[in-house]
């Protein structure tokens, strides 16, 4: 087992205590090849050669063929096989599979030259006798190579995957934000119009009648904690975690939404001819009369909306105009992006929305959503 460190490969450390083991093992041969010579060359030269090799297979994971090449050299002069398999088994294991006829080579060369040396000059049988000895080490090294390669490759194939989920679910967790700040973003503008509206209107009315100024300080207190329960209801999602049924509106009927405009002094006439709708269409239709109340609150005060909902076939139609504001706009800070997410959500619901001036200096905001099919 090998470990990455920096852009190469480090041997794990229990690697490192099989090599010491391959290397004591080289040795110990070497020492018997010394006291019953294994080949002509005389002992001090078996003791050189084969303590030169077996050294030489400690770095073989790193520098194979080097360990190949010094097992094949030294075989002829100490006739210890030790280093020569070892050799071969790093050259094969460890080595570029292109390079394979490197290490075979060199450990046919070697054999071949131990009985050249010790029996005289070699023949056929020699000669397959050699590849015979050779074709082991390397045939176990190269398996073995195989299989590390590919679970090397399983591994990378699961690390990867495993970055793709991490990122998939990082995107999503991105996607629900968005979505939560646009739910944020509607939800308070529609209640803060609704305060800024009774506040004008209570302004208007301080030096009137009492009774007026404590029914429009008392609308303005309501709204204000109805505002404060919506916004820890979203900030509630943010902190646990939710779905579109955790962020659905506390409400989708749409009279319940006009009356709240009309107690606060806007004129708003609706016509609803769709019926009862599925919840999924009714919580699209509640977000486009929604958003068209605050935008004509804030940009045409004192204006009348009308508010038309009417069922074509399988498609809801949802009509919202009012003409140009009798007083001047509100200061009321504004993001701009109410229209861009609600043409988003209305997109998702498989619909279509379109939104420009009127004739009249007027706003007219339209959308059709699918009854069928809706998200």
């Amino acid at each position: 087992m090998e470990i990455p460190l920096a852009g190469r490969r480090v041997p794990a450390p229990g690697s490192r205590v099989l090599d010491g083991a391959l290397v004591l093992g080289c040795l110990f041969l070497t020492a018997l090849a010394v006291k019953t010579p294994w080949a002509s060359a005389p002992r001090p030269v078996i003791a050189a050669a084969g303590i030169a090799a077996s050294l030489a297979q400690w770095p073989g994971r790193r520098h194979p063929y080097v360990a190949a090449l010094a097992g094949s050299v030294a075989y002829p002069l100490t006739g210890g096989p030790g280093p020569l398999l070892a050799g071969l088994y790093a050259g094969a294991a460890y080595g570029a599979r292109r390079l394979l006829w490197v290490p075979a080579i060199a450990g046919w060369a070697g054999v071949t030259g131990w009985s050249w040396l010790n029996e005289g000059a070699p023949d056929a049988d020699d000669a397959v006798f050699s590849a015979l000895l050779v074709l082991p080490p390397l045939g176990l090294g190269a398996y073995l190579a195989v299989q590390r390669e590919l679970k090397e490759s399983l591994r990378e194939r699961a690390e990867r995957a495993e970055t793709e989920r991490l990122l998939r679910d990082e995107q999503a967790r991105s996607a629900e934000r968005t979505r939560i700040a646009r739910e944020m973003h509607d939800v308070l503008a529609h209640k803060v119009s609704l305060i800024a509206l009774h506040a004008g209107a209570l302004e208007l009315g301080a030096e009137g009648d009492p009774e007026r100024v404590r029914q429009g300080a008392g609308l303005i207190r309501v709204t204000a904690r109805e505002a404060l329960q919506e916004l820890r209801t979203v900030l509630g999602v943010l902190r646990t975690g939710g779905d579109e049924d955790t962020m659905a509106e506390p409400f989708t009927d749409l009279e319940s939404l006009i009356h709240a405009s009309a107690q606060a002094g806007q004129e708003v006439e609706l016509r609803d001819d769709a019926g009862e709708l599925p919840p999924d269409v009714a919580r699209v239709v509640h977000r486009v009369v929604r958003e068209g109340l605050t935008n004509a609150r804030k940009h045409s005060p004192g204006s009348p909306v009308a508010v038309s909902v009417r069922k074509d076939g399988r498609e809801v139609t949802v009509l919202v105009e009012n003409p140009a504001g009798r007083t001047a706009p509100m200061d009321l800070p504004g993001s701009g992006s109410g229209l861009t997410g609600l043409a988003e959500r209305i997109r998702l619901a498989g619909g279509t929305m379109d939104g420009g001036p009127a004739g009249d200096g007027g706003w007219r905001l339209r959308a059709r959503v699918p009854v069928e099919g809706a998200r």
